[in-house]
């Protein structure tokens, strides 16, 4: 296999609840500009089709706000990232909303069907959600539950339409692999805002979470040591960053849904950069960068592109 870094870039808004996440991976290009890196002009970019024009049109899905839409970008994403997968042996995804992260996760499913493929997902949120608990209908809270093949209908609050289960099923069922990954293969860092479904499945699974305060009591060491002896039975390990894992305090609020007491961005690279330069990682995905929502201009962007920036430069080690 070539040691070869790609990146994939998703500007895929459609299931976010606030608009102005598409601009997020230009943001990121801005800084990289800017600052006279040029990392984009460095390595392939492959950008996702997406279906943001469905925005600009009401939806009668409820529980699954533009599923149709959202359906298609998950088969674009997941086609991309197997392809993308198969030809390098690392891949950055820069992504707009959280979403279509189940897409990511089927794409490299797609690419390695017999791999167990593990999950750290650093955010502030579950996207445990499903049609069925959900209680906005935003599917950004939705991509786990997809990857799990997950409808979680023991905490259900909902009646979704035919339609909307419809373009759930597809959406869980991508690759014709269904689930994606194990509950035993998931690890969460920086969960502050759950709801009770999402906390009733995680319970029912024995998933757990990593709180900021439980980071900064036994160190971040501490916590890399505990989760790789979670994952030392997958043999492919991605990760997903929610720039509102950070504390917008301490960055900006520049995100769709901003939580506060969140990590530092050094804390974030510290975890970023273990987990670029580890063997079984191959997949490394930022998403949710919210330049209209930035009240210090592109702040969230320069800081999540700073992160991204070691990560790959750690990726380049790697590779040689």
């Amino acid at each position: 296999m070539s040691k070869s870094i790609a990146f994939v870039i998703n500007d895929s808004e459609i299931s976010a609840g606030t608009r102005g996440a598409s601009l997020g991976p230009g943001a990121m290009r801005v800084v990289d500009h800017n600052e006279k890196e040029f990392l984009f002009g460095k390595y392939p970019n492959v950008f996702v089709k997406t279906e943001n024009h469905l925005l600009d049109q009401p939806t009668d899905l409820v529980w699954g706000k533009r599923a149709d839409g959202l359906a298609k970008v998950y088969e674009s994403v997941a086609h991309t990232v197997e392809e993308q997968r198969s030809l390098n042996d690392f891949v950055v995804v820069v992504a707009a909303d959280h979403g279509s992260a189940g897409g990511t996760i089927a794409g490299l499913k797609m690419a390695n069907p017999d791999f167990r493929l593990g999950v750290l997902w650093i955010d502030a949120h579950g996207d445990l959600h499903t049609p069925y608990t959900t209680p906005t209908g935003n599917m950004h809270g939705m991509p786990l539950a997809t990857a799990l093949n997950e409808d979680n209908l023991e905490s259900k609050q909902n009646n979704p339409k035919k339609e909307t289960v419809k373009f759930w099923d597809q959406m869980k069922n991508v690759g014709d692999i269904a689930p994606k990954i194990q509950a035993d293969d998931l690890a969460f860092i920086g969960l502050r805002d759950l709801e009770e479904p999402e906390v009733e499945l995680m319970e029912r699974k024995g998933i757990k979470n990593i709180a900021v305060k439980e980071l900064r009591e036994v160190g971040v060491e501490a916590i890399i040591d505990r989760l790789e002896k979670k994952f030392a039975d997958c043999d492919e390990i991605y990760l997903s960053f929610d720039v509102d894992s950070m504390d917008p305090k301490i960055v900006s609020h520049g995100t769709g849904t901003p939580v506060d007491d969140g990590l530092s961005p050094e804390e974030s690279r510290t975890l970023l950069k273990h987990f670029a330069a580890h063997p079984k990682v191959k997949c490394i995905e930022f998403v949710e960068v919210n330049p209209c929502l930035d009240e210090k201009t592109n702040r969230m962007a320069e800081v999540a592109y700073d992160l991204m920036k070691d990560v790959v430069k750690t990726a380049e080690k790697k590779a040689h």
